[in-house]
């Protein structure tokens, strides 16, 4: 008969009167009394804890009702008296015997025998290295964000209220497999100065369930709970477990590790400070390697390197943390914000067998810019230790000393490091490279091959290229593209970095995986590269280009996204010739394409068909065309319907007959310092390549800030067959003229062109000014007078004023030069307000002024195949003389006919660039 039952029939006998109970009357009696007194007892205990257990009820108030069971104990004895005689005493020792004894944690604990002594390194060559990195990083980190010692820390001003209202819930996790150190570790947290909110106790496949289970029954705190699966999540269910709290912060502690008695105190405190609220902290962490002499990275086991990184602390070599230090990640124990928890899980890790904590600090500053930190102790004082034992933590029995673990934990950080890990070493060494190339897919690979191969080909420049990895670009499909050997792909060296993008995306139909997996990655990448710009196929997907843009955009150096059009990227390969502070201005400029035309319908034809075979890098290049009042019909019509998918297509129209001296000056005017205009008359006509040089020139030598060349106010798409100011206009070639130097090395001309340049903002803003002066209609009224110049008597021409300003100030145009005098331009010489005009006497041959149209790459028929230095740029004065730009200033300073005057030969007029406006004469 069940016991239960048993006491229920007494009862009922009892109440019924039958007369064999009633010699047992007062006994019965007492029984009755006592149980009755015991289920009401009961009854209210049970009452107040489950409304004490209600989610309504803020837990960190809840009383301790482990006096409830204590009393249960020692009264137990007294409310069950062994007086009942016969059957009666029988069945209430079976009632006891069904209840197992409650055990006292001092009945069940088990404890860890330490036979393990730290050993002390003796080799004075290791201190010596491992003393100094570790004085490296904390002087480097000093200066960076700053270090506090344990009382400096103490002292910041924290939101937690650690013994008022705001006192936060720390939910402390322990994750235990075989160690005999969980009393010691739950007797430690039961004395933390401040309590803990609760205690989950994790026993994921471990044989000794059974005794942990049993443990944590005995210490009978209902804040202390068991857990446990017979299936091993291994070191990441803990951290599943964690996404459960709902407490403020969350401690996760190993096995290994039992806190002092004021670590929660510590931590929390630390963790509601301002500067490391975002931050998971901890008590023992580790520096990942740094790069060797041949640019590769050792193990981070690799025995008596110094760059193989540090432990922190490291007992061994006698290294303590007295001041709070930045690590790559923490081994043992984590503190962090319960919010911080998920950012493990936004990436499939690489293994769940090993390195979940890795993991975390490269997930936590990846998404979420959070750092990993040591704490400093006090050396004097355990209760502040992370390890009050500081043994357990380095006992040789773990798993990471064997081989092929290390192997795993070395592919872990480096694949961390290629996609964005900031760890110290890339914090305290960053690098500086000159382009870093994106491709999603193994055809955009072999898009940007040349260009890539160019960079890496060319002494002194350092470029890399990131691909995406998983499904959509793997590392060995592209290594093969670009005709590496696969190997790049795994040895621990800057070439190619693998971004496994589907380890974030995995089958998702959404981009949103994909632009946070490419931003992320890319904005690490570029913070620790610094490249001077980021280079990929114009058409790659949008989403993909969304996230470099935003990658680039965040980094305060000035890293440029670069979108080439497949078809230009072999045009381009002088990229690489560039200076890396010029590259970063590939976008920067605007430049304009303004025509002038009236009633040439076929020049104009002529001209937008060139226009729109030339190579525009995937720039937004705007056109206008302007018209003076008498256009014609069939002109008007051509420049509506013309299509121009390059940019904005604006259209001017005159009222009032204006002349070609106004359509020209007043067809473009800068609406900034990076604003450049291209003056094309109708009869031009332009190669495919004219975009190109204008581009290759502006950045060696306007937007290099390396190149000092104030004097240059254009850039010229023609190359001369003639001296134009010389009365008799003699034949010159220029390849001819510089074969002593080189026979196509571009050149500085004073002499401004009007058959295709492209003019400088500040010093066009000046010739407005300049011309608005000193415009006459009569030429011979114009006070300046150039000695031996054809241009004094010129009638209705702007050029003559811009040759007029560029010879007192000194200014000069490039000029291309290369054989036959191809050029990026040609000047049809058809009938215009110049050409044929009445009142012109001068008779024109056309092939002096026709040149031939560059119609294949320029770039190897450059000096050294690239643009020379600005310094080695020959230089010429109007006459087409030798000269040099000192002299060119000299000769306008001499001949003193500038708006204002200056009293010495030595100066000339200096000018407001925003304004144009003169301001002062000053010494050149």
């Amino acid at each position: 008969m069940r016991s239960g039952d048993y006491l229920e029939g007494m009862l009922s006998d009892y109440v019924g009167g039958k007369g064999k109970l009633k010699v047992h009357k007062s006994a019965s009696s007492r029984l009755v009394t006592a149980l009755t007194c015991l289920q009401f007892a009961f009854a209210v205990y049970a009452t107040f804890l489950l409304y004490y257990m209600s989610p309504a009820v803020d837990l960190r108030t809840k009383p301790d009702f482990t006096w409830a069971t204590r009393i249960a104990r020692n009264w137990r004895q007294f409310i069950i008296t062994p007086h009942v005689l016969n059957h009666y005493q029988e069945a209430v020792s079976l009632v006891k015997a069904e209840i197992p004894p409650l055990l006292t944690p001092t009945e069940v604990c088990e404890h860890e025998k330490i036979d393990f002594l730290q050993k002390k390194s003796n080799d004075a060559q290791m201190i010596k290295v491992k003393t100094e990195l570790y004085k490296e990083i904390l002087d480097f980190q000093s200066k960076s964000i700053g270090t506090e010692t344990l009382n400096e820390l103490m002292a910041m001003k924290s939101k937690w209220d650690l013994k008022g209202p705001n006192r936060p819930k720390v939910t402390v996790i322990l994750n235990h497999f075989k160690r005999k150190t969980l009393c010691a570790q739950l007797d430690s947290l039961l004395q933390q100065t401040l309590p803990f909110h609760h205690v989950w106790v994790l026993s994921f496949g471990s044989p000794n369930e059974f005794s942990l289970k049993r443990i944590v029954n005995s210490y009978n705190d209902s804040r202390i709970s068991f857990i446990s699966s017979s299936y091993d999540f291994k070191y990441y269910g803990r951290f599943q477990m964690a996404l459960q709290t709902e407490a403020d912060l969350v401690y996760i502690v190993d096995d290994d590790m039992i806190p002092g008695r004021k670590m929660l105190q510590i931590l929390s405190h630390v963790a509601g400070t301002e500067k490391y609220k975002n931050s998971v902290l901890g008590s023992i962490g580790r520096i990942l390697p740094f790069r060797q002499k041949d640019f590769t990275f050792p193990s981070y086991r690799k025995f008596r390197s110094k760059e193989a990184g540090l432990y922190l602390p490291d007992p061994a070599y006698d290294i303590t943390v007295d001041k709070i230090v930045q690590v790559d990640f923490l081994s043992s124990s984590w503190f962090l914000s319960a919010e911080l928890v998920k950012t493990l899980f936004i990436e499939t890790p690489f293994t769940f067998m090993t390195g979940e904590d890795l993991h975390l600090s490269y997930q936590l500053q990846k998404y979420r810019n959070a750092g990993s930190f040591v704490l400093p102790v006090d050396p004097n004082d355990k209760a502040t230790w992370g390890d009050s034992e500081h043994r357990l933590a380095y006992v040789s029995e773990t798993t990471v000393i064997f081989k092929d673990v290390v192997q795993v934990r070395d592919d872990q950080w480096w694949k961390a490091l290629s996609t964005g890990y900031i760890t110290q070493w890339a914090a305290m060494y960053p690098q500086k490279i000159d382009a870093l190339f994106y491709a999603h897919s193994v055809d955009e690979v072999r898009a940007l091959a040349p260009l890539l191969e160019k960079f890496r080909s060319t002494v002194g420049k350092k470029a890399y290229i990131v691909v995406s990895g998983g499904n959509f670009c793997p590392c060995e499909d592209a290594a093969s593209a670009l005709n590496w050997p696969k190997l790049v792909c795994k040895e621990r060296r800057f070439k190619i970095f693998d971004l496994a993008i589907g380890a974030l995306s995995g089958v998702s139909n959404s981009e949103v995986p994909v632009v946070q997996a490419v931003f992320s990655s890319m904005k690490g990448l570029i913070k620790i590269h610094n490249p001077s710009v980021v280079i990929t196929v114009a058409d790659i997907d949008s989403n993909v280009k969304k996230a470099l843009k935003m990658a680039t955009e965040t980094k305060s150096n000035g890293t440029t996204l670069v979108l080439l059009p497949r078809p230009s990227i072999t045009k381009v390969l002088w990229m690489a010739d560039l200076r890396s502070a010029a590259l970063p201005n590939w976008n920067r400029m605007r430049i304009s394409v303004n025509i002038v035309t009236q009633n040439r319908v076929h020049s104009l034809t002529r001209l937008l068909k060139s226009l729109s075979n030339a190579y525009y890098l995937g720039d937004e290049v705007p056109i206008s065309f302007n018209m003076d009042s008498k256009v014609d019909e069939a002109t008007i019509k051509l420049v509506s319907t013309f299509d121009w998918p390059h940019g904005p297509k604006t259209l001017r129209r005159r009222i009032i007959q204006g002349g070609l001296i106004r359509a020209v000056s007043e067809s473009w005017y800068p609406a900034s310092d990076d604003d450049f205009g291209l003056l094309l008359e109708d009869d031009i006509e332009v190669s495919p390549y004219f975009y190109l040089w204008i581009k290759y020139a502006l950045l060696a030598y306007h937007y290099d800030p390396q190149i000092s060349l104030p004097e240059l106010s254009s850039i010229s798409l023609y190359t001369p067959r003639i001296v134009e100011v010389v009365k008799e206009r003699p034949k010159w070639n220029a390849t001819e003229f510089f074969k002593h130097i080189h026979p196509n090395t571009p050149y500085l001309h004073q002499l401004p062109c009007s058959w295709g340049a492209v003019f400088f903002p500040k010093q066009w803003r000046e010739f407005y000014v300049y011309m608005h002066m000193r415009f006459t209609e009569d030429a011979k009224a114009n006070p300046v007078q150039i000695p031996k110049s054809r241009t004094n008597g010129w009638q209705a021409s702007w050029k003559k004023f811009l040759i007029d300003m560029m010879y007192l100030r000194g200014y000069v145009s490039l000029y291309p030069n290369f054989p036959n005098q191809a050029s990026f331009s040609t000047n049809h010489m058809e009938p215009g307000a110049h050409i044929s005009a009445k009142d012109n006497v001068v008779r024109h041959d056309k092939s002096d002024f026709e040149v031939p149209l560059l119609q294949d790459d320029f770039k190897a028929l450059l000096p050294n195949g690239k643009l020379p230095p600005g310094s080695k740029l020959p230089s010429l004065n109007l006459f087409n003389q030798p000269i040099s730009l000192r002299g060119l200033k000299a000769a306008g300073a001499k001949l003193g006919q500038d708006v204002l005057r200056c009293d010495n030969a030595t100066e000339i007029v200096m000018v407001d660039h925003q304004t144009g406006l003169p301001s002062r004469c000053s010494k050149f």
